[in-house]
This record gives structure tokens, sequence and C-alpha cells, in this order.
């Protein structure tokens, strides 16, 4: 049987820098014992926000931001005798509410002072004691470890809405290093972070540039040539607008349930947001059939359609109901077809004509007369497609490069940090 001591002394990560490999064991100390919990903003009501010279922090920030954000600040009144707790340099914040236990509990370390600035009244602020603040960059990556997230979510109550009592982040467990092996893993996770936030401009950069592209490639509106033309076609003349139904009508085939996978099935669940593909359904509806969809076809989902959610299919299967399957009548034409519905341009014009307020739908009937605009020549609208298509992958590979980098530091944050088993031990 083994010993307390022996337990003490599995407290290491899996992976360690060689310089720090018979530093011995990591201390864990629960996160009440290092310092208390203030009271965030209180007795504000909602004329009081976004005016006035004081700042607050927003829910979302915390939310989304290991490190808090000091761009993303809302503005509020706090007058001279109100006795609000201003938040410091060390701060930690976290949410306490969520829809869902997987995201309660997030958190986001203040790495800066901020002058007269305090925290929503949504959020916990918890603060060190004097000297016991550890390194504050390892500190926000800890706080997004794997143990951290699986107490914080194991401790989320509730039924529609989770929250997480001031007990359960009194109780959390963290774990720390020597302040020079914390410093290791601060700077080798921030530089990390640096390389991520690069590759993320790279492709926010690349949508942006095929963005402007698509407004100078069609015509603008009430125009009928664009501003943009290639060499050859710049004397083709005028385009004309055609009704999306003459284009590629909308097709109601059917298809069996038996003869669909998780693999091949699409519903407005897995249509990625921001014309970003499909991923694999996480299940199959408890129906004899669904529509049936085949490559080249383009796929909208209808519920929402402000979340961009189009696909140019590239294999057959199976969709929802609530997923409209277009069939270009010219099987050339497939990628100018889909490149002309992924496009902000079509996405309003489905929004103007949506009814329904919480989960508006596009009117079917609308969405078949929307005006495609068409080049005089074949072959200018093919160059048109090939030049996007090509744009689309360069991006493709730019963010595969991204959602890799992401996976990397995701695998190396499990491996820098001790084990569940071994900080709930």
């Amino acid at each position: 049987m083994s010993s307390k001591s022996d337990k003490k002394k599995s407290l290491v990560p899996r992976l360690r820098f060689p310089e720090f490999r018979e530093a011995g064991a990591w201390e864990k100390k629960r996160l009440g014992t290092q310092g208390g919990f203030l009271t965030p903003l209180s007795g504000k009501s909602a004329k009081d926000f976004d005016t006035g010279d004081a700042k607050f922090i927003p829910y979302m920030n915390v939310f989304s931001n290991t490190f808090t954000d000091i761009q993303d600040l809302r503005s509020v009144i706090i007058t001279d005798d109100e006795s609000q707790n201003a938040v410091a340099k060390g701060d930690v914040f976290f949410t306490v509410s969520s829809e869902t236990p997987e995201e309660a509990g997030m958190s986001s370390v203040l790495l800066g002072d901020v002058d007269r600035c305090y925290l929503n009244s949504f959020c916990a602020l918890f603060r060190f004691d004097d000297h016991l603040s550890p390194n504050l960059i390892f500190l926000g990556y800890l706080l997004r470890s794997r143990s951290v997230r699986c107490h914080l979510s194991r401790g989320a109550q509730g039924a529609t809405r989770y929250n997480i009592s001031k007990l359960v982040f009194k109780e959390l467990p963290l774990v720390f290093p020597l302040a020079k092996e914390q410093q290791k893993i601060a700077h080798c996770l921030s530089s990390l972070d640096e390389v991520i936030g690069l590759q993320a401009k790279k492709v926010q950069a690349l949508k942006q540039h095929k963005k402007g592209l698509m407004q100078q490639l069609f015509p603008a509106e009430g125009e009928t040539t664009p501003r943009l033309r290639f060499p050859e076609f710049r004397e083709a003349g005028a385009w004309e607008f055609i009704p999306l139904e003459a284009i590629a009508p909308l097709v109601n085939d059917r298809v069996q349930l038996k003869d669909i996978s998780n693999v091949n099935y699409v519903s407005t669940e897995n249509i990625l947001q921001d014309f970003g593909g499909v991923a694999v359904a996480n299940k199959l509806p408890t129906v004899n059939s669904v529509s049936s969809f085949q490559a080249g076809d383009v796929l909208l989902a209808n519920i929402r359609p402000y979340l961009k959610k189009v696909w140019a299919a590239n294999f057959s299967g199976g969709a929802s109901n609530d997923v409209l399957v277009f069939r270009p009548r010219n099987s050339q034409g497939g990628q100018y077809v889909a490149h002309i519905l992924k496009n902000n341009r079509f996405i309003n014009y489905v929004m103007a004509g949506a009814k329904g307020v919480k989960m508006p739908r596009g009117d079917i009937n609308s969405i078949k007369e929307y005006p495609v605009p068409i080049p005089p020549e074949t072959t200018e609208q093919q160059k048109i497609a090939h030049c996007l298509s090509f744009l689309d992958e360069v991006i493709g590979l730019e963010a595969h490069k991204l959602d890799a980098l992401k996976t990397h530091k995701k695998g190396l944050m499990q491996q820098l940090f001790p084990s569940l088993d071994e900080v709930q031990g």
C-alpha cells in the first residue's frame, strides 16, 4: 500500500524540462487558502452601463480570454459615494453561470493595472493574499488546464443553467512547482500562443482578402459589370441576373437512413459557421429517410441563416429537413454557384426575407428568386470560380495549420501539468 509520501512524490507532470526533472513533486494548495473573494459590481441598473468614465470587464471577456483583454472594456457610472471593489493586477475572474457544466467556471487573469475598472456582476473576483500569488502567466494556463476544468465542471449545479458556488471555487486544488519552473512553463506556453495568434491573424487576413476580392469580382448592387475583371473579359459586356431556381434548383430526393452514417449525414448542427465546411455528425435522426445530396450540390442550413452555414458537397450523403439542397444544372458551374451562395450578399438577402425572431428561417420561395449574377461568357464564370476555389484551398491549408497548433497546445498542456487523478488524489 502506498504512503502519503509516495502520493506526494507522484505529483509531477509527464513532461518536464530537463533542468527540473529532479526538482521534486509539485505542491498542492486549495484556492481558498491563498486569498479571498471580493464582491464584483453591485447595485447597478441598466441605465448605469455604457456611459460614465469608469470601466468594467464584460462577462464574455472573462469567458473567452485566459488573460483579460484590457481593450475589451465597457463604460459604467461609478459615483464617489459608492463602495465598489476596483480590480487590480493579479486578480482572477471566474464565470459563475453557464448553459452547460463544461463551460462553467471559465477563468481569466488580469496581468496589469487598469484605473477605475470593475468586474461585471455575473462573475466572481478572487484576489491572492500578499506574497502568495504565483507567476501570473503560469496561473492563467493552470486555471485552464484539464484538472482545473474538470473540477469546476463537476461542481456546476443546475438544470437549464449551471452555477458554481463559492465553496467549489475555494476547494479548487491547484498545483505549483518552484518559481523558476513556473516561469519556464509560462514562457513556453505564451510563446506558443504568440505563434497561434500570428497564424490566426494570417487566416483572418486571407478571409478578408477573399471577401474584398468577391466584392470586386461580382457586380455591386445596382450595377451590371464588376469593378475588377480579368484582362481577357474587360470588353465582354454586361452581366445578367438569373433566378437561383433557374441555375441551381432545390432538389427533394430521399435516401434511406440505413444507407447513411455519421460520416455522410449533414444537419444544421454539423454544418460549420462562417462557411467553414462540415464536421462528423454526433448522432443520426430517428426517421426512415432523409434528404439526399450528391457531390457538387450546395447545402444551406436554413435555420438562423446569419450563421452562414453553407457547404459545397464533395461527397454524397443525407441531410436533415432544415438543410436546403441546391443542384447546379451545369456540373461545370457547381463551384461558381457555391461561391455565389457562400457570400455575405446572399446571406443578407436570405435574412431580409426570413421569418421568425429567435429561430429565423429563410423563405424558400424568396431564396429561389435570388438574382444570381452571370457573366456573358462561360469561360469568365469558370475563371472566377477557379480563382476563388484556389483561394479557398489556401485558406483551408492555413486554417488546418492553425487547428494543428491548437491541438498541439492542448496536448502539451496535458503533459506540462500533473494529471487529473494526481491533482485530485
